[in-house]
C-alpha cells in the first residue's frame, strides 16, 4: 500500500487518528473469528455459564487467557499484591431457612403445601388472626373490605373475581378481566391488602388440586434455576407482607372451618351481586427465616494503556454469564445472550491491541470489561461500578456495552438484516450521539434503530443491561442490541442461529465509535440528563 505523505508523517510522529489505519484494524474483526470464538464460549462444556458455577469459572478463565494472548494488561490487585485479569467477588444466595405455617394443629411447609411470592422475613414465629375477605376487591360498587378492620391480620381471599350469570366479569361488564382478575390480579389485591394494613395475604388458588401440585413442582424447579443472589448478606424487607398461594383445604384450616363448609361458601361467591359477609376467622403462626449461602464469581478485565491521555479510560463491556442448565438437563448455551457480545468485545480488544502493536494505539486507555452476574440482576457491573471500580469512575469517559447482537428480531424479519438498536447514546451526552451517528454514516452504514431508546417503551431495555450501572453515575453510554426473539433464555439459543456478518458489522461500529472517543482531543461532554 502506498501512503500519502501526510499519512506517513502521522505514522512517524505516532499520531493515532489515521483513517486508513483505523479501517485496517476494524477489518480484522471478522465473522469467521467471531464464530470461532463463540463456538468455544457457547459450547456445551461451558455448561451455560451460570453465575457461581463451574461453567462460569471456566468461561472466565478462557476470556482471561484471550486477554493475556493479546498482550492486554491485568490490573486487578490480589491479596498477595499480584495482578490478575479476574476481579473476584462474593455473592450471597438468599434461601429459606426454617419456613412453615402452623394452623389448626398442622404444620404446613413451603413447596409442599403452599407457594409464596415476594420477600418475607420472620426470624421468630409470629401469630396472626386470620379473616376471610371474599375476593379481596375494593371498588365503590363491590368492596370486600367494607366494615372490616384487617390491620395486623392475615387475610384469606379467593383468586379471580365475580361474574354475572351470563359469564361476564361483574366489575368490567365484559369478557375482559378487571385489574382484580387475570394472571396479575394478585398484585392489585396484595397492594390493597397492604393499604388496609394486612400483615399477610393468603390467596386461594382457583386451580384443581392436581394442577396445584404441578405448580408446586414447577416453582421448586424454577427456584433452583433462578436463585436470588445479592452482593450484600443479610435478610431484606424485614416484616414485609408475604403473598401465599394455597388450596381450599389449607384455607379451611386457616379459617378454623371444614373444607366442605368453605367450599359451599366459595360456590356462592362467583355470581353473587354483593361481597360475602362471612365471619370466618381463625389464627395462624408463621416463621419464615432466611439464610445466606456464599458463592464466588468474577468479572474479567483486560487493560490497554493509552498514550498522552492514558489517565482517561473508555470501557467496552459485555456480560459473559448466562442461565446455566435447565431442570431437564438441557444446556442453555446463550450464544446470543450474551456470548455474542462477549466475543465482540474480544475481537474489538484484539483490533486495538494490533493497533497498539503497530504504533497506532489509542490516546486514552481502554478497559475491556466482561462481567458476570448480569442474569442475576446486573450484579457484576454493580460490583465494579458501585463497590470496587478498579479505575476511578471520575477517570472513566464512557461505556460501550454489547448485549445480544447477531440475531434478527421479529420486528425486522423479512425487512432488514443490517440494523442495530442503539440505546442511550443521547441520554447523557449529545456529543456521544453525534459520534455514533458519524461513525455509522462513514463506515458501517447500518440502520440505527432508536425504538428502545424511547423512555416510554414498555420493555425498558435501557435499564436492563450492564451499561446502566455506569449511566447512573453520569458516565455516557451506548447499549448495542439486536432485539428479542423466540430463543431468548431457551436451550435453543445456539451458535447456528447467529448471523455472524451482522455481528461483524455491529462489532465494527463499536470499534469505530470507540476509536473516535479514545482519540479525540477532549473527553466526552456530559450535557444531557434524559434518563
Amino acid at each position: 500500500m502506498t501512503y500519502k505523505p501526510f499519512l506517513l508523517a502521522a505514522t512517524l510522529f505516532g499520531l493515532p487518528f489515521l483513517g486508513l489505519a483505523q479501517e485496517k484494524f476494524a477489518e480484522s474483526i471478522t465473522a469467521t473469528d467471531l464464530e470461532k470464538q463463540l463456538r468455544i464460549l457457547a459450547a456445551d462444556d461451558m455448561e451455560g455459564r451460570e453465575t457461581g458455577t463451574r461453567g462460569q469459572r471456566k468461561a472466565a478463565e478462557y476470556i482471561a487467557s484471550q486477554f493475556a494472548d493479546m498482550g492486554l494488561k491485568p490490573i486487578v490487585k490480589t491479596d498477595d499484591g499480584k495482578l490478575d485479569y479476574q476481579q473476584h467477588f462474593t455473592l450471597y444466595q438468599k434461601t429459606w431457612g426454617d419456613f412453615y405455617v402452623n394452623a389448626g394443629g398442622k404444620r404446613l411447609e413451603y413447596l409442599k403445601d403452599f407457594l409464596v411470592n415476594g420477600l418475607l422475613y420472620l426470624p421468630t414465629e409470629t401469630s396472626y388472626e386470620t379473616v376471610f375477605v371474599g375476593y379481596g376487591i375494593g371498588e365503590s360498587n363491590y368492596d370486600d373490605y367494607a366494615g372490616r378492620n384487617v390491620a395486623g391480620k392475615a387475610v384469606v381471599m379467593l383468586e379471580g373475581e365475580p361474574q354475572t350469570t351470563d359469564g361476564k366479569k361483574r366489575l368490567s361488564g365484559t369478557d375482559e378481566a378487571s385489574k382484580w382478575g387475570g394472571p396479575n390480579g394478585w398484585r392489585a389485591k396484595n397492594l390493597l391488602a397492604k393499604q388496609k394494613g394486612a400483615a399477610q395475604v393468603f390467596i386461594v388458588s382457583a386451580e384443581s388440586a392436581e394442577t396445584f401440585k404441578q405448580l408446586l413442582s414447577q416453582r421448586g424447579a424454577m427456584q433452583k434455576r433462578f436463585n436470588r443472589l445479592s452482593l450484600k448478606p443479610g435478610a431484606e424487607n424485614v416484616g414485609s407482607v408475604g403473598v401465599f398461594l394455597i388450596t381450599s383445604e389449607t384455607a379451611a384450616t386457616l379459617l378454623n372451618t371444614s373444607t366442605d363448609s368453605l367450599r359451599q361458601l366459595m360456590a356462592t361467591l362467583p355470581q353473587a351481586e354483593k361481597p360475602a359477609t362471612s365471619s370466618l376467622a381463625g389464627s395462624v403462626r408463621i416463621k419464615a427465616d432466611r439464610v445466606d449461602e456464599k458463592t464466588e464469581s468474577s468479572n474479567v478485565l483486560g487493560f490497554l494503556e493509552g498514550t498522552d491521555k492514558k489517565e482517561e479510560v473508555l470501557i467496552v463491556s459485555s456480560h459473559y454469564d448466562h442461565i446455566g442448565i435447565s431442570p431437564d438437563g438441557q444446556v442453555n448455551n446463550g450464544a446470543n445472550d450474551d456470548g455474542s457480545g462477549t466475543v465482540s468485545v474480544l475481537e474489538i480488544a484484539q483490533a486495538f491491541a494490533q493497533a497498539k502493536a503497530a504504533g497506532k494505539g489509542p490516546r486514552r486507555s481502554i478497559l475491556f470489561l466482561t462481567v458476570s452476574g448480569e442474569e442475576k440482576g446486573l450484579l457484576g457491573s454493580e460490583y465494579y461500578a458501585d463497590m470496587n471500580p478498579v479505575i476511578p469512575l471520575d477517570r472513566t469517559v464512557g461505556d460501550l456495552n454489547i448485549d445480544m447482537v447477531g440475531r434478527v428480531d421479529d420486528l425486522h424479519q423479512g425487512k432488514s438484516d443490517n440494523y442495530i438498536y442503539v440505546i442511550g447514546s443521547d441520554k447523557l451526552s449529545s456529543e456521544l450521539h453525534k459520534i455514533s451517528e458519524a461513525a455509522n454514516q462513514k463506515y458501517t452504514k447500518m440502520e440505527l434503530d432508536y425504538k428502545y431508546n424511547d423512555p416510554q417503551d414498555p420493555e425498558r431495555i435501557y435499564y436492563r443491561s450492564d451499561h446502566y450501572n455506569f449511566a447512573k453515575h453520569n458516565i455516557p453510554i451506548i447499549f448495542y442490541f439486536n432485539g428479542l426473539h423466540a430463543d431468548y433464555h431457551q436451550p435453543t439459543d445456539d451458535v447456528e442461529k447467529i448471523d455472524f456478518k451482522l455481528a461483524e458489522r455491529s462489532a465494527r461500529l463499536v470499534f469505530y465509535t470507540a476509536w473516535d472517543i479514545a482519540n479525540r482531543d477532549q473527553r466526552l461532554v456530559v450535557d444531557s440528563h434524559k434518563q
